[in-house]
């Protein structure tokens, strides 16, 4: 008769080998390529298959984390049956997930990579809450990760459907994000010219003011990044309006468009951060040329994409990227000392 060490040694091993293959496939599908579809692809089938993994995943794994949250321990031949349960779930959720081809949108997959790693990982850490936890007993850990489980599973219900719905997601995530520096750069050049208001001296700390130069600096390098925001907040207008996804060539016009939009937010957060004194003007114009050239670029995206681009479009292209000259202009004048 085993004694109660060798039991929970051997059903240990069958969660041990699970979360290793657990790993393998999170692994896989982090950095995979999907299957390409040669016909035509049904998303609609897509969608309920895939939904069916994930809720296949969320019950195998409760099951488990049930089955060791309270005495007696499964047997070793149960224990067996409930991880490969779960793992042909999880191989199942992985296989359905390479199912989408990149012609279906390289945005649209990646949001549905990213929800398929939250799951795998969610599993991963609830095995190694379960064989760090004692097997009889169930802890606040091992409750939370079931939880966490659940809601990476739930989260499939949220995602975009199509790749029009998946550029309009990051379109209005990126805009937020480049709003938020705008205003906290805003914010940062309002206050006082020097962080003393009862007329006390401390020349030590003076390269922590912004000169007059600085703030007309700030200004032209502002105007740049209001000027990012507008763009964007047009972008997300067009597509919402105009995107389509129904056929090859729209989704990959959203796709560039998507490409192009991602870099603005690390560009405006680069410029932002050079403008915090001391002001280091070499580091401001090379900043503030590569976001110019980075709006110039995403703004000859939207004008090359003939279905997002309308009529009703081409005069804010044509004004935004006039606006990029003008404050690119107006920084390089008070670089030079023009200004």
């Amino acid at each position: 008769m085993e004694t109660g060490d060798n039991a929970t040694q051997n059903v240990s091993v069958p969660l041990r080998n699970l979360l290793q293959s657990v790993k393998c496939v999170t692994a896989r599908v982090g950095d995979g390529e999907s299957n390409e579809s040669d016909g035509d692809f049904d998303l609609s089938n897509f969608w309920d298959t895939l939904n069916q993994a994930v809720k296949v995943v969320s019950q195998e794994a409760t099951k488990i984390s049930l089955a060791f949250s309270r005495p007696p321990l499964p047997s070793q031949q149960d224990g067996e049956k409930l991880a490969e349960s779960l793992l042909k779930g999880v191989l199942s959720l992985a296989t359905v997930y390479y199912w989408l081809p990149k012609s279906q949108g390289v945005c649209l997959r990646g949001h549905v990579r990213d929800a398929t790693v939250q799951v795998l990982e969610g599993v991963t850490q609830l095995l190694e809450v379960i064989l760090s936890s004692p097997l009889q007993s169930l802890s606040q850990e091992q409750l939370t990760s079931t939880g966490g489980v659940w809601s990476a599973c739930d989260a499939f219900s949220h995602l975009p459907k199509d790749n029009k719905a998946a550029a309009l997601l990051l379109l209005s995530g990126q805009t937020a994000i480049v709003k938020d520096a705008v205003e906290e750069l805003e914010q940062a050049s309002s206050e006082p010219h020097e962080p003393f208001g009862d007329g006390e001296e401390a020349p030590d700390d003076r390269d922590e003011w912004l000169s007059e130069r600085d703030r007309r600096l700030v200004a032209a390098c502002r105007g740049l990044m209001k000027t990012a925001a507008a763009c964007l907040r047009k972008s997300t207008a067009a597509v919402r309006a105009r995107g389509d996804a129904r056929l090859p060539q729209l989704v990959e016009e959203l796709d560039r468009l998507v490409d192009g939009v991602k870099q603005i937010s690390p560009g405006v957060d680069d410029l932002a951060l050079c403008l915090y004194p001391p002001v280091d003007y070499n580091e401001v114009e090379n900043y503030v040329s590569k976001l110019a050239a980075l709006l110039k670029e995403l703004l000859a995206i939207i004008s090359r994409s003939n279905h997002i681009c309308g009529e009703d479009q081409v005069t804010w292209v044509q004004f935004l990227d006039g606006a990029v000259d003008h404050n690119l202009q107006k920084a390089k004048d008070v670089i030079r000392g023009d200004g």
